[in-house]
């Protein structure tokens, strides 16, 4: 085979491939995600089957990926530590099954252990006498690296093993960083301004080849042991059998490992953990799939590269690779300035990711980035994606950086830092239409005065015809004035009119939040409202009369103070006087706490979706019902209310030992149900 095109084609891959795993295993710093690297090697692997000839025998098809850090000494792995085959989807698994059982020239009934797929670093240890003595890196498959000294840091590997253990033992497993220590350590290294880890996954890699491991006991690794190595003395039948006699000798293992009777039941139970996925302590990335017979494990065998026997089904990336096409200003109802960025479309984490926030020009600086970048994003947990890094070796020239503003992107108006310590840029003009919009639809949200009918496309086209030009101007609507309006006919018009009317009611809490007051939150608006009871109140606030609430910190009752010290906010308050709005605390609907009521007494706290209620529904209900409810996580909460997705503050509530409830046990506790 002759044909320079091909050459060059696979010259080509072979090198962005080496070029990968150089990032990745020696420096720990990838720029390519997982997928993006499967599919180099899978188009690789494509052209060498078509033209053999063309094979070498460094190629990465004919090896391990890995290399050998320089830093420590390589030792030979007694049996080779291969990679697994990945999968991505049900068919493929099926084609994986198929093409086993023809190699085993019969069809045995299979039996399956299916284990989630740790998203850290591969590791062999070796125990002589039940006393561990040798850690080693995966390394090239080869050979790995000689880091028992790190290792030995991690607290829930046993130096020296329990029972009956055998003389010489070799066991494989996965070192892992929990999600809320990655967390602290990217926290520490910002303020150090270090350079972050882009993952979990990246900082245990960086980790285990630090030379002192004092530090590397600082960063809490954790170990789960996965597979069996060697044994002298000992033999077993089904890696099940192995799983739990390790866990017998004191070696952590995963609970999650279930022995399945059958593919479909392999199946069934990657899509039960991919859906809670984010719920773990730690960051997988798929699932594998092992036959549980050791017998026909050995009879399998394997590839150059993997295990015939075992095969890892991916779930979702994480995280991929994009442009940065274009950088766009948004202004909050406060006025802040957030830049976001337009990306190159691309598919992350189940759905396709065109754009994400900034979040201010701090952030910006941090990261380097510049427009016309190629960055590596991320999908995870709390669902909205981020940047994680700027790929500046991807750099051709043109990129191009990013100003500060000088005027708002929307009323051309002034631009300014309140503090020069804040991290925020302001739009000054109370005038400006993008703060008036979103202060409207905040005004009317279900959080604060309620009205119903009042959304993003009636506030778009009230603003867009001066018909609506401040919060007051809602409580002066017509019907003849909605009729302006496209969306409007007569009983729209009816039920809008209605819902402005009811909420004049609605107690000073709702109302307070509804100003949009920096720094305060539905909570501390319902805070404020019960200590303070009237809105005339609020403007004979002294500072220490705030910051003797214990909810109130310096930077809210500076906000707080700041607000009502303002003349326009004295001007617009009587005008709400003057449309009928009452201003008061109101009639409290809350329940009296009795011996029977289950709420009462109690503390709350809500993370992820409801399906019954809204938000704010079920805080109201617990309120009502003699409850507390807060929005930060601590030890002093009594219930934990999961909906559907919960973030972090469920995985905190986990660490912490919380009670965590469904949100059909909340109703079944207030009575609802």
């Amino acid at each position: 085979m002759n044909d320079p095109k091909i050459k060059k084609q696979i010259a080509s891959l072979r090198q962005k491939i080496r070029q990968a795993d150089y990032r990745y295993y020696a420096l720990s710093d990838p720029e390519i995600s997982d997928k993006e690297y499967d599919n180099l090697l899978k188009e690789l692997k494509t052209l060498e089957e078509k033209y053999p000839g063309l094979v070498i025998f460094d190629s990465p098809t004919q090896r391990v990926s890995g290399a050998v850090s320089s830093g420590f000494k390589a030792t030979k792995h007694k049996i080779k530590m291969l990679s697994l085959e990945n999968t991505y989807s049900i068919e493929e698994l099926k084609s994986w099954e198929a093409k086993i059982k023809r190699l085993l020239k019969k069809s045995p009934g299979l039996d399956y252990l299916a284990e989630p797929k740790i998203d850290g670093v591969s590791c062999s240890l070796v125990y002589e006498k039940g006393s561990l003595v040798m850690g080693l890196t995966r390394g090239d498959g080869e050979s790995g690296e000689v880091v028992t000294a790190n290792i030995k840091t991690i607290r829930s590997l046993p130096l020296k093993l329990r029972g009956d253990y055998p003389e010489s033992l070799e066991v494989r497993g996965e070192i892992y960083i929990q999600r809320e220590d990655f967390k602290q350590i990217n926290q520490q290294r910002a303020s150090r301004n270090e350079p972050v880890f882009a993952n979990p996954r990246n900082a245990a890699s960086g980790s285990l080849k630090l030379l002192d491991s004092k530090l590397v006991s600082q960063r809490r690794l954790k170990c789960l042991i996965h597979s069996f190595g060697w044994a002298k003395g000992f033999t077993f039948q089904t890696q099940k059998d192995f799983l739990a006699k390790a866990k017998d000798w004191g070696l952590p293992i995963d609970a999650r490992s279930k022995n399945c009777q059958d593919l479909g039941q392999a199946i069934d139970y990657c899509f039960k953990l991919e859906k809670e996925r984010e719920s773990f302590s730690y960051e997988v990335d798929g699932m594998v799939i092992k036959v549980n017979s050791l017998k026909l494990q050995e009879e399998l065998g394997a590839t150059l590269k993997s295990p015939r026997w075992a095969v890892a089904y991916k779930f979702a990336a994480h995280q991929a690779t994009t442009k940065v096409k274009e950088i766009e200003l948004g202004v909050g109802r406060t006025g802040i300035i957030t830049p976001v960025a337009i990306l190159e479309p691309v598919a992350c984490g189940g759905v396709t990711i065109s754009r994400t926030t900034l979040h201010n020009f701090d952030e910006i600086e941090r990261l380097g980035l510049r427009r016309g970048d190629t960055v590596l994003i991320e999908r995870a947990g709390e669902v909205i994606p981020k940047i994680i890094k700027v790929i500046t070796s991807k750099r051709k020239g043109k990129e191009v950086k990013i100003k500060i503003p000088s005027r708002c992107p929307v009323c051309s108006g002034i631009v300014e830092k309140e503090k020069e310590e804040e991290v925020y840029w302001y739009c000054i003009n109370p005038d400006c239409p993008a703060q008036l919009k979103r202060s409207l639809i905040h005004f009317a949200g279900r959080g604060a005065m309620d009205i119903e009918g009042l959304g993003e496309a009636a506030v778009e086209e009230l603003v867009k015809q001066k018909i609506v030009n401040s919060l007051v101007d809602i409580y002066k609507l017509k019907k003849e004035d909605l009729f302006k309006l496209p969306l409007f006919k007569e009983k729209k018009a009816d039920n809008l009119i209605s819902a402005i009317n009811k909420s004049k009611s609605q107690p000073l809490a709702r109302f307070l939040f509804g100003l949009g007051i920096r720094h305060v939150g539905e909570k501390a608006a319902s805070v404020l409202a019960k200590k303070f009871k009237t809105i005339d109140n609020f403007f004979k606030l002294s500072v220490d009369q705030l910051e003797e609430i214990p909810e109130i910190g310096p930077v809210m009752a500076a906000s707080v103070l700041k607000f009502f010290s303002n003349p326009k906010t004295k001007k617009m308050i009587e005008a709400f006087k003057q449309a009928g709005l009452r201003l008061n605390v109101g009639a409290s609907r809350r329940l009296a706490p009795t011996a029977t009521s289950k709420i009462a007494g109690k503390t709350f706290i809500f993370t992820g979706e409801l399906e019954k209620l809204s938000r704010s529904q079920a805080q109201k209900l617990v309120e009502e019902l003699g409850g507390k409810w807060v929005s930060a996580i601590s030890k002093n909460i009594d219930f934990v209310v999961a909906g559907q997705n919960p973030g972090s503050k469920y995985r905190k509530a986990q660490s912490l030992g919380l009670k965590i409830i469904a949100e059909s046990d909340f109703l079944t506790l207030a009575g609802r149900r």
